[in-house]
């Protein structure tokens, strides 16, 4: 009888997209669903950058690229790191991948050995620790609360490193919190990573630019110099530019990691599209000035969510510096019974009792590695906002 691999068994599909699955089944029914689950602005892509991948395709540029992005791409990488990160790669230091997930796991994959321990501050992006596992890897899962802002301190960090561990993966702002660390917090984790030359760290900077604090972003790389050959420096087009079916991801990094990444490239995917490309070289080259206007319409929108959930009895949400996403702690509400009588006993029966009741998706946080809570994506308009968190405070007044 066929069987599926043992790597393969180690995962788990994707919380967030079956969520998104179940949504548009519901809808496609005829039901009244407001979606709030899926990870994706609700902006469209620039104009430019739709242009310009109609010019690749009238130009003909529709064969194959370089494995790991085209020599214009990769110099445009190059020198959007240098000016907004102030970090200087060369070409062969740049890795162009189907994607930022595609980029996470190539890196994971090229890397990571039976044995390997990966530190992941939780809450976490669903994906991470099941492409740990599936490489093989151990996953070390560092809790971080609401109390604490959702942020790991470096006690925390220093307290999980062992001699097996091989990567740190740091995700600011956060996807499911929206939780960012300032330079100050950087620094102090990069301090706590300085002694220990063993451990690599992974930046996950794909919110760099929806972030909402009074201060620059920063990044590990750019905080601490010395880190610099130890780090790879992940971000990508899809949420600034609104280009998540593009799927393009890229990354900074050592040569020596660039190169493994590539040779998996090489035997998996090869180049993402050369459309898709061409498409993020307009974006990352052209006018940033839109970045601004929407920044301002999803700050519009977290404080409308933010102030209309801690309006709501059982919940807490803490108040996001980045990202378009809140994360809501749900403790008072475990144990609470609904009108049909049925007890929540986890933040799981918390979102079945949203999706049925309310007809709101969200996504319960134990699937973050955090609970109990839930996230909220808040890439929609207001007027849908106001309507879904009307919805929750209802049904969590309804609860006894």
């Amino acid at each position: 009888m066929p069987q599926i691999s043992e790597a393969l068994g180690r995962i788990q599909p994707s919380a967030t997209l079956a969520m998104t699955g179940r949504v548009n089944e519901l809808k496609a029914q005829g039901i009244d669903i407001i979606g709030l689950s899926a990870g994706e602005p609700d902006f469209d892509t620039p104009d430019f950058v739709k242009e310009a991948a109609i010019k690749a395709i009238r130009d003909g540029e529709t064969n194959y690229t370089t494995v790991d992005g085209t020599a214009a791409l990769k110099d445009a990488i190059a020198e959007k790191f240098a000016r907004d990160n102030d970090l200087n790669y060369t070409p062969s230091q740049i890795s162009v991948n189907s994607g930022g997930k595609h980029t996470l796991f190539n890196a994971l994959v090229a890397t990571i050995d039976a044995g390997d321990e990966v530190i992941i501050p939780a809450p976490y992006w669903v994906s991470y620790p099941d492409m740990v596992n599936f490489a093989g890897g151990t996953p070390i899962i560092v809790q971080a609360g609401a109390d604490q802002n959702y942020k790991i301190t470096p006690q925390q960090l220093t307290a999980a490193i062992t001699p097996k561990t091989k990567w740190l993966i740091l995700n600011s702002p956060s996807n499911p919190t929206g939780a960012a660390y300032s330079r100050e917090e950087l620094k102090a984790l990069g301090d706590a990573l300085l002694p220990h030359q063993h451990v690599m760290i992974m930046t996950d900077d794909m919110y760099e630019h929806i972030w909402y604090a009074d201060t620059q972003f920063t990044t590990i790389a750019q905080v601490c110099p010395d880190l610099f050959d130890r780090t790879l420096t992940v971000n990508g087009c899809s949420k600034a530019y609104a280009m998540t079916g593009w799927r393009i991801g890229y990354a900074g990094g050592p040569e020596w990691l660039i190169g493994a990444m590539r040779k998996l490239q090489s035997q998996s995917t090869s180049n993402p599209s050369s459309i898709s490309q061409a498409a993020a070289l307009a974006a990352l080259t052209g006018p940033q000035d839109f970045l601004t206007e929407r920044n301002a319409a999803f700050l519009s929108r977290r404080d409308l969510v933010v102030s209309m959930l801690n309006d709501t009895p059982g919940l807490n949400c803490p108040t996001p510096e980045g990202a378009f996403y809140v994360y809501p702690d749900a403790s008072e509400l475990i144990g609470k019974t609904t009108p049909k009588g049925e007890t929540i006993q986890s933040d799981q029966d918390l979102i079945g009792y949203f999706l049925d009741e309310a007809q709101v998706a969200v996504v319960h946080g134990a699937a973050f590695g955090l609970s109990p809570a839930f996230r909220v994506s808040y890439a929609t308009s207001e007027e849908i906002l106001q309507e879904a968190c009307t919805r929750i405070q209802r049904a969590c007044s309804a609860l006894r």
